[in-house]
């Protein structure tokens, strides 16, 4: 990918539309439903794909030149190109946070932009991370404990460690976009509140960011933490849903023609979460207090950078 920075100057018109903000993370903390109520109020827009990843690639080696992610500037501008000039634009990419590239990289392009973080618990946050990365087929490892352990032995060899501990460095995360857009440009939020209560976060982000506070908004609670029951049948109900092979085609072709799209919709959507998907197991305690121990001078780093009492909020003062 070439820098933005480099390809500044190539911009097709002064007049291209910039994002106005960004949700730069963390994955696994709310993002996806901030996302799509962001986007449902009349005063935003933000594009239909959703980790344009434009500004942290570095992060993401395996893209594949057919992957929607854009590559050139002009073609990342394009995602922007259908918001009205009235409306405040924006993306949702969590790598973002994490990066050790992308704050610089997007103060060059849009250095008035706004940036929305939001922090989970460093436990609870690996753990949902985990399950998400059973669901899509990326981890095979269901155990977490052993996820962890074999991740650290292929550590040289392995370009994206889901499970190291630089994920969960968040002060020196926050440092980043603090030293890039000053304080009264980055909106930190706690994924503890956006739960409790998550109308006011989202009104929270609306006067953030200048726009409608008053305008309603959805709840959501997108992208969920579940479980996959079975990888067979889950790659059994979407070969059916896509329609690959020929028996699938054939099964999707009839069901399209005998139902209207909705009930389509909503029929998948009851299969997926009742053969597909279930609450994940517990967790495993002895291991979440271990994650913990090592994660606590973290916890406390970030608590006293943002003034906020999260060792206590977050049982950390519980832990030895």
């Amino acid at each position: 990918m070439t820098s933005p920075v480099e390809t500044l100057a190539d911009r097709p018109t002064a007049a291209s539309k910039l994002p106005d903000f960004f949700i730069v993370g963390h994955p696994k903390s709310g993002t996806t439903a901030l996302y799509e109520m962001l986007r449902s109020h009349p005063d935003i827009y933000m594009p239909d794909l959703k980790e344009t990843l434009f500004f942290a690639r570095e992060l993401h080696p395996g893209l594949r030149p057919q992957d929607p992610q854009p590559d050139t500037l002009e073609e990342y501008l394009s995602l922007f190109a259908s918001a009205r000039a009235d409306q405040r634009a924006g993306e949702a990419s969590p790598s973002y946070l994490r990066s050790r590239e992308a704050a610089a990289r997007i103060a060059a392009v849009q250095p008035h932009a706004r940036i929305i973080a939001i922090l989970r618990e460093p436990a609870s946050f690996l753990r949902s991370m985990h399950l998400e990365l059973l669901k899509d087929h990326v981890e095979t490892e269901k155990d977490l404990r052993k996820a962890i352990a074999r991740e650290q032995v292929r550590r040289e060899q392995k370009p994206v460690l889901w499970y190291s501990h630089e994920r969960v460095e968040y002060a020196e995360q926050l440092r980043r976009y603090h030293e890039a857009f000053g304080p009264e440009q980055v909106l930190v939020l706690i994924y503890d509140d956006f739960r409790a209560d998550n109308e006011a976060t989202v009104r929270r982000v609306l006067n953030f960011l200048g726009v409608d506070e008053t305008a309603p908004i959805a709840a959501s609670e997108a992208n969920p933490t579940v479980l996959v029951r079975s990888p067979r049948a889950y790659d059994m109900v979407r070969s059916l849903y896509l329609g690959r092979g020929p028996v699938a085609s054939a099964v999707k072709a009839t069901i399209k023609a005998l139902t209207p799209q909705q009930a389509r919709h909503d029929g998948m959507r009851k299969l997926r979460d009742q053969v597909l998907y279930g609450k994940p197991p517990a967790p495993d305690e002895a291991l979440m207090l271990e994650l913990r121990q090592s994660f606590k001078g973290e916890v406390q780093a970030l608590s006293d950078y943002l003034g906020r009492d999260l060792v206590s909020l977050w049982g950390y003062d519980r832990i030895e």
